[in-house]
């Protein structure tokens, strides 16, 4: 008997980290589709880019800015409201912040080529999709290797900080091909993370909903910095 009810709460729990995932998956892929539909008509549209950047002196306008720095904003919103909104509020705030991602994301359109753009989303989406793979199948704890990657994360960010200055074009293209590494490891890391997440928690509660949309963020997250170093290492420029 012992035996046969610890087969029964494997089962159980492999069944509800499996549902886990495909609710993540669900929104995650959700959030990317309103992205890419608010990026592709903002880009195509020079009536709505006029809004964002200032066509005669190339530079941003202040709606422009607004939308550029708005996304941290809604991450930390939602991270550290995690607690105190409810519910609704974190869905609506995640699916806001992927329409307003996909306006900030429409400058894209303005540097490189739609050929190159659809074709690094495409490579993008087939090495997130094996790593998710691996993160999801593999049996070797990625604890450690998540914080190596959580270092390197931060590397990028205060390289990024630097060369916001030097503007030097060889440390941008190390910093791009650090963060293609950086992020395809993070999403192996997170995809079990959040395995391990969903084979502990309850459904039906409030916080489960709330972790489900924080995981489809992080793996949001992952993807879009994926497809964005792998743009600035790959994309052809106009």
């Amino acid at each position: 008997m012992g035996i046969k009810n610890y087969a029964q709460s494997e089962q159980e729990t492999a069944s509800m980290s499996k549902t886990f995932i495909a609710s993540v998956f669900s929104w995650m892929f959700a959030a990317l589709a309103i992205t890419s539909i608010v990026a592709y008509y903002f880009g195509h549209n020079m009536e709505l880019l006029s809004l964002l950047v200032n066509m005669e002196g190339g530079g941003l306008t202040i709606l422009g800015y607004v939308v550029m720095f708005a996304p941290i904003g809604f991450v930390l919103a939602m991270s550290l409201g995690f607690n105190k909104f409810s519910y609704p509020v974190i869905l609506f705030l995640f699916l806001l912040y992927s329409a307003v991602m996909g306006a900030s994301l429409s400058f894209i359109f303005l540097v490189y080529t739609s050929g190159s753009i659809f074709g690094t989303f495409a490579a993008a989406a087939a090495m997130f999709g094996l790593m998710s793979v691996v993160g999801y199948t593999t049996e070797t704890d990625l604890t450690k290797f998540g914080s190596i990657m959580m270092m390197g994360l931060i590397g990028i960010i205060v390289a990024s900080v630097i060369n916001w200055f030097l503007q030097s074009d060889s440390m941008s293209y190390i910093i791009s091909f650090i963060g293609v590494l950086v992020f395809t490891g993070l999403t192996a890391y997170d995809v079990q993370k959040l395995k391990r997440i969903g084979a502990g928690v309850e459904f039906g509660l409030e916080s489960t909903s709330k972790l489900v949309i924080l995981g489809a963020l992080n793996l949001y997250l992952d993807f879009i910095n994926l497809f964005l170093f792998l743009l600035r290492l790959f994309g052809n420029r106009k």
